[in-house]
């Protein structure tokens, strides 16, 4: 029984919107699949990993009948993605394949059953209700997911902590090694404090969807989950469970020394030190002295490499060593001409990077010994 048929792009851009969460290897054979229902002229695809579920629908010209099932992700999209554009696909279910005709081409998946898909259990009710423009949520996102740890047996820290206060939506991700913050006011009054934590593969999956465009993207936040719809998708995810830890002890307040330094040629000048660092720990030395900054690196093999960019700078030298990573996180991740980096006398100390255009980002690094 044919139940789709539509141009390449109408299934295809669908398709990459839901599989990207989709699990390749799991225990679960049907979590490799998209659900597929076409129901009352409209086509939904769902896509879960038991934590997050994404789903998005489409108009569909066809029949008011109702079809579902379940087809590997990855196959049907490699299928849709090698087809030649401007030709209609079909997909017609034969008990359990599926079907897929383009022109002269044809394929046959197999399929699971539907009622096998394993749709998440939404949460009872979704009380609070935030709106925000979808670009910057997203760059709120951009400037702080990579401070999220990768893997860490503090489980709370893989993912990003969410504050809604007021008139005000934070986010904040640490590491250990580093912490980055930023905020964005919001129109509506969000009430008392409420705060969640995001799982990363939630943050990762936002980025890769919104849109750098003023439409909305709506939050709601239920007891254990949250839901986020913008551009006729649906994505629900579960909230990490455990307590994140106090942000406001880690962004010190009292620096005695600020220098301001062009972020790119900043950036250029970390990355071709970067390439003579130690493989391992990937460490630089900034010296600071009078108006000039001094950036170095050595590897276990003697090689070395020295870079020196000129700063307005009067006080005391000091020595300082970073993992040359955080500092090209941070840069790569900001649009801003200048970054500022503030610091105290004491080498040992974290040291503040900001940006004078947007006062509430600020993002905190450990020095590293070298």
């Amino acid at each position: 029984m044919e139940f789709v048929k539509c141009g390449k792009d109408t299934l295809l851009n669908p398709l990459q919107t839901v599989s990207g969460i989709v699990e390749r290897r799991h225990t679960l054979p049907v979590l490799a699949n998209v659900l597929i229902k076409k129901e009352n002229q409209q086509l939904t695809l769902t896509s879960t990993d038991i934590e997050i579920q994404i789903k998005t629908s489409v108009p569909m010209e066809s029949d008011d009948a109702t079809v579902q099932t379940t087809v590997n992700a990855k196959k049907l999209l490699d299928i849709l993605k090698a087809l030649p554009d401007g030709k209609d696909v079909s997909l017609k279910l034969n008990d359990s394949k599926i079907a897929i005709a383009s022109g002269k081409s044809k394929f046959n998946l197999q399929t699971l059953p539907a009622n096998d898909f394993p749709e998440m259990t939404l949460s009872g009710s979704f009380g609070q209700k935030i709106s925000i423009a979808q670009k910057h949520f997203k760059d709120l996102l951009n400037k702080t997911s990579y401070a999220m740890a990768v893997q860490d047996i503090r489980y709370y820290l893989n993912g990003m902590l969410m504050i809604f206060e007021g008139q005000q939506i934070s986010v904040v991700a640490t590491d250990g090694h580093r912490l980055a913050f930023a905020s964005e006011a919001v129109a509506e009054d969000l009430g008392e404090k409420t705060d969640i934590i995001l799982p990363r593969k939630t943050v990762m999956e936002l980025q890769r969807l919104l849109q750098d465009t003023e439409e909305a993207i709506v939050i709601e936040i239920g007891a254990n989950q949250i839901r986020f719809t913008f551009n006729d998708i649906e994505l629900t995810s579960k909230l990490v469970e455990g307590k994140f830890p106090d942000y406001k002890k880690v962004i010190p307040q009292d620096y005695t020394n600020q220098i301001s330094i062009n972020r790119v040629d900043f950036q250029q000048a970390l990355q071709r030190v970067a390439i003579l660092s130690n493989e391992k720990i990937r460490g630089v030395r900034c010296l600071i002295e009078a108006d000039a900054l001094k950036i170095s690196s050595a590897n276990t093999d003697q090689e070395n490499a020295q870079e020196e960019l000129d700063i307005s700078y009067a006080g005391d030298s000091l020595d300082i060593g970073f993992n040359v990573m955080y500092l090209l996180d941070v840069l790569s991740n900001q649009k801003t001409e200048n970054v500022e980096l503030n610091f105290g006398v004491d080498a040992s100390k974290s040291v503040l990077i900001t940006v004078a255009q947007d006062p509430s980002f600020k993002y905190v690094v450990m020095p590293m010994r070298i």
